[in-house]
């Protein structure tokens, strides 16, 4: 039996502790659980400590989300395998964590016997997506990604935004005008206000008043 070194992401300590009692009924493998992170940053500096077999990831991490870290995780230790086992069956969030480097994704909704089968696979080389995932849109899919719902989470509002817009948001927090963050970001002032008004939109606030208190209250930067 080959003893498989993981480290196991998730904010949630109770399922963190449920998966590692699973674990312990999986007499075909031997899953020792070198570490547990909450967080991106505790999550890279444990990755290049423990050179990890296997890294069990959900995406909504603490200051950062779990597609935008996976890169660079891999520079950190290339031979780990990574799962991800999240909540979010979105396709376009199982597209970019594949891209990124995931050798596998499930969601906490499926069985304790799909995540064994999902470990089986990715120490075997292969890639696993759990039943009813799709790298592609399904047929049913309507296209209204930035429809906002009550159900939506900090990961989820963030996701909406680009690179830029969350770099630009970051600055308007900052009480910075259009002016001077277009000087920080070596862009004209007019481009950061396309930016802004498309922040605006996409987070469905009117004004900057708005937008700063819903950044805040949702801890987007």
């Amino acid at each position: 039996m080959i003893r498989i070194d993981t480290i196991i992401a998730d904010q949630q300590v109770l399922f963190r502790d449920g998966l590692k009692l699973q674990f312990r009924n999986f007499p075909e493998l031997f899953i020792d659980v070198v570490d547990e992170v909450n967080d991106s940053e505790l999550l890279i500096s444990s990755v290049e400590t423990h050179q990890p077999s296997l890294l069990i990831l959900d995406l909504n991490l603490l200051n950062d989300d779990g597609i935008e870290v996976l890169p660079l995780l891999l520079k950190k230790s290339p031979s780990t395998k990574t799962i991800v086992l999240t909540s979010y069956a979105n396709h376009k969030y199982v597209k970019d964590a594949m891209k990124s480097g995931a050798d596998g994704y499930l969601l906490k909704s499926h069985s304790i016997a799909d995540v064994k089968q999902a470990i089986f696979d990715v120490m075997d080389n292969k890639t696993y997506l759990g039943s009813g995932l799709h790298i592609t849109p399904p047929s049913n899919y309507s296209g209204d990604d930035n429809a906002t719902t009550r159900f939506e989470d900090r990961f989820m509002i963030k996701r909406r935004l680009t690179k830029r817009e969350q770099e630009i948001l970051k600055l308007i927090t900052q009480a910075k005008n259009n002016k001077e963050i277009a000087g920080e970001l070596f862009i004209s002032d007019q481009t950061v206000g396309v930016h802004r008004k498309n922040i605006m939109r996409k987070l469905g606030v009117r004004n900057t008043v708005n937008l700063i208190k819903f950044t805040f209250e949702n801890q987007l930067v």
